[in-house]
């Protein structure tokens, strides 16, 4: 089996609250995807999709993504889509970095693996654990009452967990605000809910550590990303009371390692796009469990086929070790695809459909912005 055509779509996703807030006054309200197309010379396709969070959220924006893709296909015409490592190594020998705009391709060639040996991607992965996954809602920056207001409106709609948004400066309310959003975000916590402070790099240790020590003892969350450097985040954890988990941080193999070298964290944010694909998510994944560290399996943001990608990977990692999955779906407003996941008793189920599962909706992708191949 050879890559005969590879074809690139454009699609805004707008965001399905209105605006989305992140710390550092960032907004988004809708994200730009692009969305690949991989066909081998026997007919077989397989998708993928890459959507950035914006700009300003780490070293990548959907024009370099879209950039990097062709930059990247013209030399992985008449290779093997099957051999996702030798794929991966001819995509770093055309362009170094830009994890971002691999993961599209990287995606498609795993979906078109399955799909020629009749087997959902988890499979190839290692295997699924079979169980219902747990999904966390994304909870964004708003007042206090407003997020307590959204995490009861995802708690109804089935989610077990929420990434709780936090880091206001202080001409916004700093501190102060950042603690009333988590006392109110986690005022109604269940049983068996994970909460995820997320400040995604907008906090400076000094912050964080107002921040905690403004909230009341027993509040069960992790904090996530607080800090935009690995000194800072260092600093912070030699005197932090809660657990963290590193995000923004963590795009290579080797940050895995200084996680675990430097014992920066307890937990790692896998971001499929962040670090490349699933062929990379899968190190991230065996070098955490190796290291007894906890993950969730997430994405910047991203449609049905984004999530689809998200589902296989958890669906790998043993129950001690996996918190939850963020369902990308929920966070955008238009639907790429056909994916039969439904959200039941606060998680999902892989299915056992070839490659990712997912049937793409042509109609609504129009046209290629680009085409390689014939």
């Amino acid at each position: 089996m050879k890559i005969k055509r590879i074809e690139l779509y454009q699609i805004d996703l707008p965001y399905s609250g209105g605006v989305y807030h992140l710390s550092g006054g960032r907004q988004y309200r809708s994200f730009d995807a692009s969305i690949v197309r991989v066909i081998a010379d026997n007919g077989l396709e397989g998708w993928g999709e890459s959507t950035p969070f914006g700009s300003t959220w780490i070293a990548s924006h959907a024009l370099g993504a879209r950039a990097g893709i062709a930059e990247i296909a013209p030399h992985l015409l008449g290779k093997d889509p099957r051999q996702v490592d030798r794929i991966n190594e001819a995509m770093d020998s055309a362009l170094v970095g830009h994890n971002h705009a691999k993961s599209a391709i990287d995606l498609a060639c795993w979906d078109l693996f399955g799909k020629s040996v009749n087997l959902p991607v988890c499979e190839l992965l290692g295997g699924s654990t079979g169980r219902r996954l747990p999904v966390i809602s994304s909870i964004h920056a708003d007042t206090p009452d407003a997020m307590r207001e959204n995490v009861a409106k995802h708690r109804e709609m089935g989610y077990l967990g929420h990434s709780v948004k936090i880091g206001s400066v202080d001409s916004e309310g700093g501190p102060v605000l950042d603690a009333e959003r988590i006392k109110a975000s986690l005022a109604d916590q269940k049983p068996g809910e994970f909460f995820i402070v997320d400040a995604n790099g907008g906090l400076t240790p000094e912050m964080a550590l107002r921040v905690l020590r403004l909230l009341p003892a027993g509040l069960d969350f992790v904090l996530e990303a607080p800090c935009s450097t690995w000194r800072e985040t260092q600093s912070l954890r030699q005197r932090c009371p809660v657990p963290i988990f590193i995000d923004e941080l963590l795009q290579h193999e080797e940050d895995a390692i200084h996680v675990i070298n430097h014992d920066v964290g307890d937990g790692l944010g896998l971001k499929i796009s962040k670090v490349g694909g699933l062929t990379c998510a899968r190190r991230h994944r065996d070098i955490g469990i190796a290291a007894g560290l906890s993950l969730s399996v997430q994405d910047t943001v991203g449609s049905d086929i984004v999530f689809a990608s998200i589902l296989h990977m958890g669906a790998t990692i043993p129950e001690k070790n996996l918190r939850c999955l963020l369902d990308t779906r929920g966070m955008v407003s238009i639907q790429t695809a056909e994916f039969d996941a439904p959200i039941i008793d606060g998680g999902v189920i892989v299915p056992q459909k070839p490659g990712l599962g997912i049937t793409v909706d042509q109609d609504l992708l129009g046209a290629p912005v680009a085409v390689w191949g014939n």
